[in-house]
């Protein structure tokens, strides 16, 4: 992926998830899930870390949950 492809869709993917965030602090939403999986991929982190970045904790996946 050429950079300036690679930065416009990191920042774009970023910017989903604050999005996201911002409604629920860490949504139950499979869209952010997605996002944050996408993100984690294209930039070499951990979800951890990602969330992190977004200023929240890790917390249980919808389908890690009992």
């Amino acid at each position: 992926m050429p950079p300036r492809e690679f930065l416009e869709r990191r920042n774009a993917l970023w910017q989903r998830l604050r999005a996201l965030s911002a409604e629920d602090g860490l949504p139950d939403d499979p869209a952010f899930e997605a996002a944050l999986l996408e993100l984690s991929a294209l930039i070499g982190w951990e979800r951890q870390r990602v969330l992190a970045g977004l200023g929240l904790s890790d917390a249980p996946r919808a389908g890690d949950r009992l």
